[in-house]
């Protein structure tokens, strides 16, 4: 609760003018109290002096400390979170004033030191043996209340999937949800750190988290409103990893949660964020656990999963799929004829009996009413059916669908379940390999921090997604005897997603970095491109995955006429996994630039990817390119080591 500080002491009415006078005396008579504990302020000061608890692990979790080149420094940014002036670089200091807060008299409990660090507190006083009965406000009632009407019992680290339309989760996104007595995971809470912010304009949102402009806050929530905005809105599938926290170290994680609230942090996509923030919970709530010292440079969610794995606190995983994937996977398994007559069951077929008889069975006509019902609730929740509608069409699928007795077990409950995505390969890359250039020689290393390839091995990933960031190729030409930088992809993102009867997506891509073109000189030079587009794919069954895309380039460098050359164009393409263990991906890209020196950049390519495990794979690509009027053929062949 927060106090009204706009209400004034002085008005007529007698209850409030008798409160008024007795604010006014504590005025005096607290100090006096408080005076009188002084020695006993001191003796404990003393006792955390003694035992160096300024130096203690737990102590630097509590207050989110990490090292640094010139000692410590707390990523939390918020001023509210210290108390000392100095405390988001000085622990001593730090731990002092919250020693000393503990013993200043406060009007309303809610703000004292006690319930406003609530795990600070509970933790010196188990370290100190502080006496409660020597405080002005011994505990935090709120807290206590709190959890006695929740009682947690459970905590389940929850992991949207990757999602590219979305700058934010384009990585995945990870959550806690804390199960309470009445058993039901819906009735759960969740617990996430997030940017605050209302950018709805990608690439701002990408460059601004990139450089921490943007707040980040925990914030608690009922995770049936978390699960629908992810499953439904987001067409996100859900991983759920349940965790062995004891009812002690989950009390000790709800007390740290209690002093994060309305706490900011700023926000930077690549290490502070959802992932890393949610590791000082978890330290929090068990100590010896380290998380967060193993971060180094960048974290992505998936990778958080595996370093709690390894720390032995996962127990098990649940997949929860998303309404499109059960739509897709209710579509599986009937005709074409009958997917139509779904989408007009959700549009409002007026008709009784929409089926022909005798020639659909009746196993047919369930998964189609199940599918008509499951694409109408996708409608609705992305706006595009009114409530009074929804509800009426809705009923009329329920009532034909009950007619029609039990179904053979769940249709929509039988979605296949993926790999989990920690099965998959680990985000970082490190390649090498030998081929030719024309008639040149070269050995590559290529080394990639993050995240996903096209031609990786899709388990535990989004087949046709592909993003990737600081992909920094080097090669050796033997016959020039130098080492040059082939290649830099800062941001290469693709998202190819099939349309369907029902989903229209827009398949689309961006890479910028620098890379090399030969100039008339038949040596390469380097530039820096920028090259967007967008198009449409399709699943075609037998042929994979196909697309077309128009596309658009910028090339800057002093190769160039006038240093620049703008092009537009388009690419073309499949992708198929002929066995699990062999993935093919043949494609057409052609871009015409200009104004000045005009010029075709024309290539077809066949890549293969043959995969030896998880982790593992040799990758040999064959390309034929005409640039500014010249052929060249560039083979190659790369082992793939992730980690």
């Amino acid at each position: 609760m927060r106090r009204d500080s706009g209400r004034g002491c002085w008005v007529k009415h007698s209850r409030t003018s008798s409160l008024c006078i007795g604010i006014f005396l504590s005025a005096f008579l607290i100090p006096t109290v408080h005076a009188q504990d002084a020695p006993y302020l001191a003796r404990i000061l003393e006792s955390v002096r003694q035992q160096r608890l300024h130096e203690d692990p737990y102590w630097h979790v509590l207050v989110h400390y990490r090292k640094t080149c010139s000692g410590v420094e707390s990523v939390i940014d918020d001023p509210k979170f210290f108390l000392a002036t100095d405390g988001k670089t000085n622990p001593e200091a730090e731990l002092e004033a919250t020693v000393r807060a503990f013993f200043d008299p406060v009007d309303d409990e809610n703000d004292s030191a006690v319930c406003r660090f609530a795990a600070r507190y509970e933790w010196i006083k188990e370290r100190t043996g502080l006496d409660p009965g020597r405080l002005p406000v011994p505990q935090c009632r709120s807290f206590l209340e709190f959890m006695d009407r929740i009682r947690p019992e459970s905590v389940t680290l929850v992991f949207p999937m990757a999602h590219l339309n979305s700058p934010a989760s384009m990585y995945g996104h990870t959550l806690l949800a804390v199960g309470t007595a009445n058993g039901s995971k819906l009735l759960a809470y969740s617990v996430s750190y997030s940017a605050f912010t209302r950018e709805t304009f990608g690439p701002s949102f990408a460059v601004k988290s990139m450089v921490g402009l943007y707040p980040g806050y925990f914030s608690v929530l009922p995770y049936y409103a978390k699960l629908q905005e992810y499953s439904d809105v987001d067409h996100r599938d859900i991983w759920e990893y349940r965790l062995n926290l004891t009812e002690p170290e989950i009390r000790r994680m709800m007390l740290h949660i209690r002093e994060l609230d309305m706490i900011a942090s700023d926000y930077y996509f690549f290490d502070e964020n959802c992932s890393y923030l949610l590791f000082f919970l978890l330290e929090a709530a068990r100590p010896g656990v380290r998380l967060s010292d193993r971060v180094h440079g960048w974290l992505i969610p998936l990778d958080s999963i595996r370093m709690i794995e390894d720390q032995g606190m996962v127990t098990g995983a649940f997949y929860r799929p998303s309404r499109t994937t059960k739509i897709k996977w209710l579509a599986s398994g009937l005709s074409d004829a009958l997917q139509e007559k779904a989408l007009g069951l959700a549009a409002g077929d007026a008709r009784e009996d929409p089926f022909e008889s005798g020639e659909t069975t009746d196993q047919e006509k369930i998964r189609t009413y199940d599918l008509g019902s499951e694409y109408l609730q996708y409608l609705y929740t992305r706006g595009e059916v009114p409530a009074e509608t929804y509800q009426a069409r809705l009923m009329k699928i329920l009532q034909a669908r009950s007619r029609l007795g039990v179904s053979e077990g769940d249709i929509a409950g039988q979605v296949p379940v993926p790999a989990e995505p920690t099965a998959g390969h680990h985000s970082n890359r490190f390649a090498v390999g030998a081929g030719f250039h024309g008639d040149e020689v070269f050995e590559e290393i290529r080394i990639r921090p993050a995240y996903h390839h096209l031609m990786d091995n899709d388990d535990g990933y989004i087949r046709g997604a592909q993003l990737i960031f600081a992909d920094a190729a080097l090669r050796y030409y033997s016959s020039d005897r130098k080492l040059v930088v082939e290649e830099l992809d800062l941001i290469d993102i693709t998202s190819l997603t099939p349309r369907d009867r029902f989903f229209h997506p827009v398949s689309w891509k961006i890479r910028t970095g620098f890379t090399r073109i030969r100039g008339e000189d038949l040596r390469g030079h380097p530039v820096y491109q920028v090259n967007p587009g967008g198009g449409i794919a399709l699943d075609t069954g037998s042929a994979g995955l196909a697309y077309v895309m128009f596309e658009t380039g910028l090339l800057i460098g002093g190769v160039l006429e006038n240093d620049y050359a703008v092009g537009a164009g388009g690419s073309a393409g499949f992708m198929q996994s002929i066995t699990g263990m062999w993935k093919v991906h043949c494609s057409v890209r052609d871009l015409y630039y200009g104004p000045w020196d005009g010029f075709n950049d024309l290539e077809a390519a066949l890549r293969q990817s043959f995969f030896l495990g998880p982790d593992r794979s040799i990758s040999v690509d064959v390309a034929r390119r005409l640039m500014r009027g010249y052929y060249r053929t560039e083979a190659k062949v790369l082992w793939n080591l992730f980690f």
